[in-house]
């Protein structure tokens, strides 16, 4: 350990832009065992390790970095997938120069451990040498209802199943997952992952039903009947729009709904034909990681050119940098400083430009961001054949909450008590996006673990 002064930060291998954005396959190259022992080396064991703190999961880092210095792949293998859900999905999705890399204190001059690559490493290679996830079967009588498949979903049947205690989840998809199946891209998460994980769950235990949307092919009354507890992670899916004049024409679009068809597309199952922009000029308004996704998206879809529109300047970015800098390597254009105004109509009211106006960031505000200020007299237009929204979501707020006397706030998220995740409806739980607002993957892994963990000390008291 602490090699830090001979070994420097070592970036997984990208495939080259000219191969990568002719596919959807992932472009990083999982570590090997050399590469992913000489980073783990470089840790120097901190007292007060921050990469482990700034883990919403609270992942063993120091530790499994130090096993897999040693090259102990089972013990780092166990620690790795003991707090988190799916440690193979959080090494590729989350944005690591924001959370565990951000706070590792070789930042401060040596250059961070690629600690997402090395997390990657530990279960792909555990998965390679035959380890697999620990369940013990199914060792109680009860029973807990799971709504929606997405990370917070997931997390929740995994940790509830390791409790002994059978779980149903309900998903009104044609695959489980939510987000990490429809709102990913394949370059940035192979959907492969998602489908091993969901399959050691069903092999674990859980039945799967898809295509079964609750409030319409099921009642809610008839899943808390037949079940102990109930688990919502619904997800927030309704996406936010700028309130701008011609946002609504036909060839405006949200951002989660492009993605979703062209991973239809890619899945070989029946997708809205409108989604193809192959030839076409698209511009997508918004600067965090869904932005990205589409951006890079339609590259590989052959658009003709692809522009981002972003009020904000580079610094400000709300997503990872990795995935920016990604973009801008395959060739998208940014256009940052730049508010959307109005959508421009054609007389047969079709959007063919984006109006917008120059900003500049001034004094910060009460969080300490920095203002943004329209500058008078800026305004400027690009021509667009399709525009994508990607401003955020929020959430979709089914009516079976209210008629089960369980409580939102004034945007939709679900009110819970955040030390046990229990909704204002006893023996009903919530966790993830509709609970948070549209954030990460790994809040609604934390979400959904700590939630079944309150659910078993409910059940099997």
């Amino acid at each position: 350990m602490r090699e830090f002064l001979t070994t420097e930060r070592l970036e997984p291998t990208k495939r080259l832009v000219v191969e990568r954005t002719k596919d959807f396959g992932e472009i990083y190259e999982v570590f090997g065992r050399d590469d992913a022992a000489n980073q783990a080396d470089r840790c120097i064991q901190c007292g007060d390790p921050f990469c482990l703190n700034k883990c919403p999961l609270h992942n063993y880092i120091p530790q499994w970095l130090k096993s897999v210095s040693e090259k102990d792949l089972e013990f780092a293998f166990k620690l790795s997938n003991e707090p988190s859900p799916f440690p193979e999905v959080m090494g590729r999705v989350c944005p690591h120069d924001k959370l565990c890399e951000g706070d590792c204190t070789l930042n401060d001059g040596h250059g961070a451990i690629t600690i997402g690559s090395v997390e990657t490493h530990i279960t792909e290679e555990g998965f390679k040498a035959g380890l697999t996830p620990e369940f013990g079967g199914i060792t109680t009588d009860k029973k807990v209802a799971i709504i929606g498949s997405g990370p917070a979903g997931l997390s929740c049947a995994t940790y509830l199943l390791r409790s002994g205690i059978a779980v149903t989840m309900y998903e009104r998809s044609d695959k489980a997952g939510g987000l990490l199946t429809y709102g990913i891209p394949n370059f940035k998460l192979d959907k492969k992952i998602v489908e091993r994980r969901v399959k050691f769950l069903v092999d674990a235990g859980m039945e799967l039903v898809l295509n079964c949307e609750v409030g319409k092919d099921i009642t809610f009354e008839d899943i808390e009947k037949s079940h102990d507890a109930i688990f919502i992670g619904v997800g927030a899916t309704k996406a936010k729009r700028a309130s701008i004049v011609g946002e609504n024409a036909s060839n405006v679009y949200d951002a989660m709904d492009y993605l979703t068809a062209i991973q239809k597309k890619r899945f070989k199952i029946d997708y809205d034909k409108k989604f193809d922009f192959k030839d076409l000029n698209v511009v997508v308004i918004g600067g965090g990681d869904t932005a990205m996704d589409c951006l890079r998206t339609a590259k590989r879809e052959g658009a003709k050119n692809v522009t981002c529109l972003y009020r904000r300047d580079e610094k400000n970015m709300p997503g990872s940098k990795k995935e920016y800098k990604n973009a801008m390597e395959e060739g998208v254009d940014f256009v940052f400083l730049s508010a959307p105004k109005k959508i421009i109509l054609d007389d047969d009211g079709k959007a063919i430009a984006v109006e917008y106006v120059n900003t500049k960031l001034g004094a910060k505000d009460e969080s300490g961001r920095q203002r943004m200020e329209e500058i008078k007299g800026s305004e400027t237009r690009i021509n667009a054949d399709v525009i994508i929204m990607s401003l955020g979501f929020d959430p979709a707020v089914p009516s079976f909450l209210a008629e089960n006397g369980i409580e939102t706030n004034s945007w939709g998220g679900i009110v819970i008590d955040e030390e046990t995740h229990e909704t204002t409806t006893s023996g009903i739980y919530a966790g993830g996006d509709c609970f948070r607002g549209a954030d990460l993957v790994v809040t609604a892994a934390y979400d959904g673990r700590e939630a079944a963990r309150s659910i078993a000390k409910v059940l099997l008291k």
